[in-house]
């Protein structure tokens, strides 16, 4: 079965499309991509004027920066950024507010790319809006003082550009480069060399069981179907739902300064190669309800058993402030087809720090944690001044530890009702047939002459092409 995805265009109804001509069709499919094409340079001009009253300065022409003077390198670049207050990694097209956005808009102004299509640019992960990333890792096509015939030698690194402080300097303090990697092979990928992804979300331990958590978690490593426990995006092409979780853990953080424990704050680990759109939020609410007795541990196993339950249950994401792509490894692929690199030579390098970069990006986050840490402090006496006034007038009172219960995004009901007894979602098949009817994508089935049995019988394939 082959997916195809089609773009989404404002339509008439049904009825009266029906009444028009072919000639009236293709004119209103002009006028429509005309209208799309205005209103896209509309809202870039908006965009465009906000940036620069943001930065407060009126733009200066300058001369431009002749690139053909300059040699180039491929590299990796590793990023953190605290993405609470943004729109999410990816660049969007009505919004500056992405990390995305301020790292091209910082590589531009410091000359190290002339444009982000020249650039040779892949990311390792895109998180979502919210997110929060230590490792998030670009590769791409960047200027160098250096010839490439010199370019990996030892000696020379020392003097080649320093990448990081060029890009600190102007990027937002909640984005900041902390290292870059010289690669051997320019086709060198941060997302398809990325062997392994590990997220963690931050969570308050509050009343929870962790036990009873860790002993659902468990029913989560290994390859499962995950459509029950993630956001699912046909409508964007992607119909399977197979994943890899290849470790997975609950561990401590930080334990609070008062020896309360419901203010201890723990993390969940998930190592994988790849996530599905929202899985890790989605995991993380179920493990919520087990961990809040609202559900028995086996409740991830039954979820996982997607012939016996191929609908999702409604229920709601857990938050997205705690979530943080945390690490990325990479594959050490060697580069045989480069004649200038000696035998097998490892396209994995060490990355390479700056003590004084460094220095500046540790008292840039001790900044950042100090403003933050002030407020939580606060708020943390203010809550011991309550529930000691809480204990004192009334006799017999039962501690509030809702911490981890407002994690949880959503509604919550007075009476609860279990997952599994819950109003389900719409199956993939359904889905997939929405979306076909809908025209956004489209969905045909091979024949596989080449299948174990050598049958010339269907095959179930699918592929997902974006146009």
């Amino acid at each position: 079965m082959d997916v195809k995805v089609n773009k989404k265009s404002k339509s008439c109804s049904e009825d009266e499309l029906l009444t028009f001509s072919k000639e009236e069709l293709i004119d209103k499919i002009k006028q429509l991509e005309a209208h799309n094409t205005q209103l896209k340079s509309i809202v870039q001009k908006n965009l465009q004027s906000r940036e620069d009253t943001t930065n407060g300065k009126a733009k200066k022409k300058h001369r431009p920066f002749d690139f053909s003077k300059c040699f180039k390198r491929h590299i990796l670049l590793r990023f953190y950024y605290l993405g609470w207050d943004y729109q999410g990694f990816a660049a969007q097209e009505d919004s500056i507010e992405t990390i995305e956005h301020h790292v091209f808009a910082a590589l531009r102004k410091v000359c190290l790319i002339e444009s982000r299509e020249t650039s040779n640019y892949n990311r390792c992960g895109r998180t979502d809006k919210g997110v929060s990333a230590f490792h998030q890792v670009i590769s791409l096509d960047v200027r160098s003082k250096l010839a490439p015939e010199v370019q990996l030698e030892e000696s020379s690194l020392a003097v080649e550009l320093d990448y990081c402080s060029m890009l600190n300097r102007v990027l937002p303090e909640e984005i900041r480069c902390l290292a870059w990697m010289p690669m051997v092979n320019p086709a060198y990928s941060a997302r398809f060399d990325c062997r392994s992804r590990t997220y963690r979300y931050f969570f308050p331990r509050g009343d929870l069981n962790i036990a009873a958590m860790e002993e659902s978690a468990r029913f989560l490593v290994g390859a499962h179907d995950f459509r029950n426990l993630c956001k699912m995006d046909v409508g964007n092409g992607v119909v399977s739902f197979i994943r890899s979780i290849d470790e997975i853990s609950i561990k401590p953080s930080q334990m609070d300064s008062s020896n309360d424990s419901g203010y201890d704050m723990l993390y969940l680990e998930l190592k994988g190669k790849a996530f599905l759109w929202h899985q890790v939020r989605c995991i993380m609410a179920v493990l919520l309800l087990v961990g809040q007795g609202k559900e028995e541990p086996s409740v991830v196993q039954e979820l996982l058993d997607v012939e016996k339950n191929p609908c999702k249950p409604q229920y709601s994401m857990a938050s997205d402030v705690s979530l943080n792509l945390y690490d990325c490894q990479f594959n050490e692929k060697s580069n045989e087809s480069n004649e200038q690199t000696a035998g097998n030579e490892s396209d994995l390098r060490d990355w390479i720090y700056k003590e004084d970069d460094l220095r500046r990006t540790i008292s840039d986050l001790q900044a950042l944690w100090m403003k933050h840490s002030v407020k939580t402090t606060m708020i943390r006496e203010m809550l011991k001044t309550l529930h000691g006034i809480l204990e004192d007038r009334f006799a017999d009172v039962a501690p509030i530890r809702d911490q981890s219960i407002l994690l949880t995004q959503g509604v919550r009901s007075k009476e609860y009702c279990p997952l599994l007894q819950r109003q389900r979602c719409e199956s993939l098949e359904n889905r997939i047939e929405h979306y076909a009817k809908k025209r956004r994508i489209e969905v045909s089935v091979k024949s596989n002459d080449s299948n174990a049995g050598g049958s010339n019988e269907p095959a179930e394939h699918v592929r997902a092409v974006h146009r």
